[in-house]
């Protein structure tokens, strides 16, 4: 009972440290504040915080899965006709994520082998454009490097959601995502106890429909799923309140901040600037190719950009929803690239001989 104690008053203060650096970032006028502000201070508050107080601490999931869910309520509610006028040209767009998880996986591997002198099997597992959890696994298998294999890909997904929302800030000439007013999905109307218990049972109920048969991102498909058909029948209207939303961003903010738990600043220093290449790199592709498809399918540029920026799911689909590009479209882009990643790394560790154990 008192670890129980223990974990429900730290996961308090790391809730409440994020929520201030978030607050703080939204007051700066930083661009996703409340995600990218409550990362930072809770980044920083771990590395501080270390020993003796946290101990053998860790940030509860099934807390970070909840807040997915109700991010995937979220952005079902956006879903409208427009998104299947679109679909038509899906074909197009699954041609380009097969280039694209080519052409970063391999071009990633170059970089980190050449560059970063990495061993084989660390520089292949390290390069993977998605599939985070799927790549540590296989790669621990096949003998990588845990440490430097779980940094890089900790890195590509943070350095993604940092890099996107500033660089397009410092393009638009202002703040992008919650800092510059209320976000999007987030009612103007208020919302009553009655509001918020049909926002969690759509989340609870598309994310148990999910999970029992196996969607892949079933916290945030399933729930956008179910909630997306809600508002397309016409018969419920669910919308957010900013609050919420943001309290959403912030939980997914601490969860990677606490990511750099017990990583040393030698580390750090190590992958930074690989990771700074290789994000570059996928970045520059990413752009190329919503160039291409933009004309040959007439879809916005930056939703293109979205779709292909090889940041998490869950990151990518709440900067989209903040920036209003149709983040259904973006959130099943993202689990079709990290699908496809997966598959192609589990056919090209076979063909290179590099095999660890099925995920």
């Amino acid at each position: 009972m008192t670890t129980l104690f223990r974990r429900i008053d730290l996961t308090a203060l790391m809730l409440a440290i994020g929520g201030a650096g978030g607050a703080l970032a939204h007051l700066a006028g930083a661009p996703m504040p409340w995600m990218l502000g409550s990362l930072a201070a809770t980044a920083l508050a771990v590395s501080v915080l270390e020993t003796p107080l946290l101990g053998d601490y860790a940030f509860p999931m099934s807390l970070r899965t909840a807040f997915v869910a109700l991010i995937g309520v979220m952005i079902g509610t956006q879903v409208d006709s427009a998104l299947f006028d679109e679909l038509v040209a899906l074909p197009y767009l699954l041609a380009g994520l097969v280039c694209f998880v080519l052409l970063a996986h391999g071009g990633n591997t170059l970089i980190f082998r050449r560059i970063g002198g990495m061993d084989r099997a660390t520089a292949f597992y390290s390069g993977t454009p998605g599939g985070l959890m799927e790549s540590i696994a296989m790669g621990e298998g096949a003998g990588a490097d845990i440490r430097v294999l779980t940094m890089q890909q900790f890195l590509r997904i943070i350095l993604v959601v940092t890099l996107v929302p500033t660089a397009l800030s410092i393009w638009t000439g202002g703040p992008v995502g919650s800092a510059a007013g209320v976000a999007p999905g987030g009612g103007a109307d208020p919302v009553g106890p009655v509001d918020l218990v049909m926002i969690a049972a759509a989340a609870a109920v598309g994310l148990g429909l999910a999970n029992f048969i196996h969607l892949p991102a079933a916290q945030i498909v399933g729930p956008l799923l179910l909630s997306a058909a809600l508002t397309l029948s016409g018969g419920v209207d669910l919308h957010l309140p900013f609050w919420l939303i943001a309290l959403a961003q912030a939980v997914v903010g601490v969860g990677l901040g606490m990511r750099f738990r017990g990583v040393t600043g030698r580390l750090i220093r190590r992958s930074l600037g690989l990771s700074l290449l290789s994000v570059a790199y996928m970045l520059a592709i990413g752009g190329v190719l919503a160039l291409v498809l933009n004309r040959l399918t007439g879809l916005d540029v930056l939703q293109l950009l979205l779709s292909f920026a090889p940041g998490g799911v869950t990151e990518m689909s709440l900067i989209a929803l903040s920036l209003s590009v149709n983040p259904a479209l973006v959130s099943v882009m993202h689990v079709i690239r990290i699908l496809m990643t997966v598959i192609a790394l589990i056919g090209a560790a076979r063909l290179f001989d590099l095999r660890g154990p099925a995920p």
